[in-house]
């Protein structure tokens, strides 16, 4: 299927979600042991959760297992969607979590800027509410970062976040619908943080921010830094020069349901620990947003480029 045709999906995951139901449309299975990767509707967690299904078939064959039956559950609309999703358990693996995300969202916790402090909280409480395990980061910060326009900025003098503050009420901006309403880091605390408001803001999914800046639908998005569309669209990244957004540290997060019954799930995720930086993240986005390569191809690639990891120490657990 084509990536752009996905991304019409999210509207029918959130709807089936939020009202309680399982995913039977998304091929998801009712056997809590089977193996379902959750991925949200963006290039980043396609490829991860696809680095994760290759990761997990290779090193469940050095455990003499056949690993084929693994279940991509495709275009989760949003943190709050993949985190309902798990606990539901129509997925037990989500591909690319969030420690900032998480850690105000789903958790409800304030903001902390020190990566690893965000990390030990984020980690100790899925551990102890939830039964999962929130892995050590794959390596790259994946934070939120207002874009714009090189016209934008140019025409406005735009370099760093706080001058917006002069013509913000002639701007619309297109952000992530999960941070519309969340606390602590979500946009009520950035237009305190800040001190001003955009003419309009709309939510909209984050798959989506891009295409509408650079069809000029909206004058600034919020959006993530390892995007590959920054470079496909010559975007300008302004500078969070207040120092609002805390670190968004990528990790994977299963069930240990799962680990205790497939133990290679384990060592899979940990092979993955701090071998993707933030600059390698968004090359690999280029690929599928800008090259046009499907998500699993890229991974593929990369994965193969590597060798699995298997010359390597694995990371810690």
């Amino acid at each position: 299927m084509n990536r752009y045709f996905k991304l019409l999906l999210p509207i029918m995951a959130l709807s089936v979600i939020l009202s309680g139901c399982s995913l039977p449309f998304l091929g998801a299975s009712g056997d809590e042991n089977s193996i379902k990767i959750g991925m949200q509707n963006t290039s980043e967690s396609q490829i991860m959760g696809h680095i994760d299904k290759l990761m997990i078939e290779h090193e469940a064959k050095k455990d003499n297992v056949k690993e084929n039956n693994i279940q991509l559950i495709n275009n989760l609309g949003s943190s709050t969607v993949t985190f309902n999703a798990q606990n539901s358990g129509d997925v037990n693996i989500s591909s690319a979590r969030y420690t900032g995300t998480d850690l105000t969202g789903a958790l409800g916790k304030d903001p902390i800027t020190d990566p690893k402090k965000a990390l030990k909280v984020v980690r100790d409480a899925f551990d102890k509410d939830y039964d999962q395990k929130w892995y050590g980061s794959y390596g790259f910060e994946n934070t939120y970062a207002m874009m714009v326009t090189k016209e934008t900025a140019k025409k406005y003098n735009l370099k760093k976040v706080s001058d917006m503050k002069k013509v913000a009420n002639k701007l619309e901006a297109g952000v992530d619908s999960s941070w519309m309403k969340r606390p602590g880091d979500g946009y009520p605390a950035f237009k305190e943080k800040y001190g001003f408001d955009f003419k309009r803001t709309r939510p909209m999914q984050i798959g989506l921010v891009y295409d509408a800046l650079n069809t000029g639908k909206m004058d600034v998005v919020l959006g993530y830094t390892t995007d590959g569309r920054i470079a496909s669209y010559d975007l300008v990244v302004l500078e969070d020069d207040l120092n609002f957004f805390p670190p968004y540290d990528a990790s994977p997060l299963v069930t240990k349901s799962l680990i205790k019954e497939k133990p290679y799930v384990d060592r899979a995720m940990n092979k993955l620990r701090g071998k993707i930086s933030t600059e390698q993240m968004q090359k690999l986005n280029y690929e599928a947003d800008n090259n046009l390569k499907e998500p699993a191809v890229v991974a593929e690639e990369f994965l193969k480029k590597h060798n699995y990891f298997d010359d390597e120490k694995d990371g810690e657990k």
